[in-house]
């Protein structure tokens, strides 16, 4: 659906859009922040939040909002439509997409208002880092750290000059740019997941410049991470939505031995052929998995030797399998049996990192 604006009196300033579903109390501690941030940024600003939660907790983010000088409304669950949204009410010409489990430091708004006024037309987004909070972690959320498929691009506005896409945990975007490519997808089969990666390619697509500003800061919550069901459930979904970038962006879809569909075929094969083979066969599907897991598990460790790095990358590379999970589950959904061996390739930004960063 095209991203219109529902008035033409747009005004100078930024609009930040969070959108929310549960998480009342990460939700008014990010507002908290906003209004704070909001004080110090040159230009208006503005919060929209949009929720899709249930009876009770929408009372409680109404009561927040209203506390801390935000708009509320009521909106659908998928969260690119819930973004978009949130666009066609804004009253500014920049929008600043934040995630509600994130918090705001007090220069955020004033750094992206200041990087896209400096900025050359072609540049229509700023990223700024998304650093996970060191309170409040639990022994899942430490683990987990580790992983590049939970926390991806979250830093590399810190180390990157400029990026082919980013994550909306902490985004800001001309608002001319976001209508011109249609905003954010609202047809994926999955609520959450994929729907950044995909705008920032049509953005990257129309010629258009993802800068960084590693000043612009946002806190990320760990409570995303915190239990083994959390990472579960958010590796699951991130496996499923990369099925549906590998059939929208095609050109950008790879070979990718898939851990959960190697296992799977090496039970098949044990299962074959005579029943008095069939034990030793068997044993092929342990040793196959000893072998997937070790080669996940070394990447993880960073060059670190102690015992706990090991017992830590091992339990991380475990939970990790629920995305090759996830992306089975995908292929299955799309009846698509050629996904059960495809992934998609992440566009690679190495060229645009800092100088002080490269080796």
């Amino acid at each position: 659906m095209p991203v219109q604006a529902v008035s033409d009196r747009i005004r100078p300033g930024i609009t930040v859009v969070v959108p929310v579903k549960g998480r009342v109390e990460l939700t008014r501690r990010l507002l908290e922040s906003l209004e704070k941030s909001a004080v110090r940024c040159p230009e208006p600003a503005e919060v929209v939040v949009v929720d899709d939660s249930n009876s009770p907790e929408a009372a409680e983010h109404q009561e927040s909002c209203r506390r801390h000088g935000a708009r509320y409304v009521g909106g659908p669950a998928h969260v690119g439509a819930k973004r978009n949204l949130g666009a066609r009410l804004a009253r500014h010409d920049l929008l600043c997409f934040v995630d509600s489990d994130c918090r705001a430091a007090p220069e955020l708004l004033s750094q992206h208002v200041q990087a896209l006024r400096g900025a050359p037309s072609e540049v229509a987004a700023v990223a700024g880092p998304a650093l996970l909070a060191q309170e409040g972690q639990t022994a899942i959320s430490r683990i987990m750290n580790r992983s590049w498929l939970l926390n991806g691009h979250h830093e590399d506005p810190l180390h990157h000059e400029r990026m082919t896409c980013a994550g909306t945990s902490n985004l800001a975007v001309r608002r001319d740019a976001f209508e011109a490519v249609g905003g954010f997808p609202e047809d994926s089969p999955h609520p959450l997941g994929g729907e950044d990666i995909d705008f920032g390619l049509r953005l990257t697509g129309r010629g258009h410049i993802t800068a960084c500003d590693p000043e612009a800061v946002v806190t990320h919550d760990a409570t995303s991470t915190d239990s083994v069901r959390a990472v579960c459930r958010r590796l699951m979904n991130y496996g499923r939505s990369e099925q549906w970038l590998c059939l929208v962006h095609r050109q950008r879809r790879r070979f990718r031995l898939n851990p959960v569909s190697v296992l799977a075929l090496t039970g098949l094969a044990s299962l074959s052929g005579p029943r008095s083979t069939r034990g030793r066969r068997a044993l092929a599907v342990p040793a196959v998995a000893g072998v997937l897991l070790g080669a996940r598990t070394i990447p993880l460790l960073h060059g670190e030797r102690s015992a706990r790095a090991l017992a830590d990358s091992v339990a991380c590379a475990l939970l990790e399998c629920f995305f090759d999970l996830g992306a089975v589950v995908g292929a299955v959904e799309h009846r698509r049996p050629d996904l059960l061996f495809a992934g998609f390739e992440m566009p690679d930004d190495s060229a645009y990192r800092r100088a002080d960063d490269r080796s």
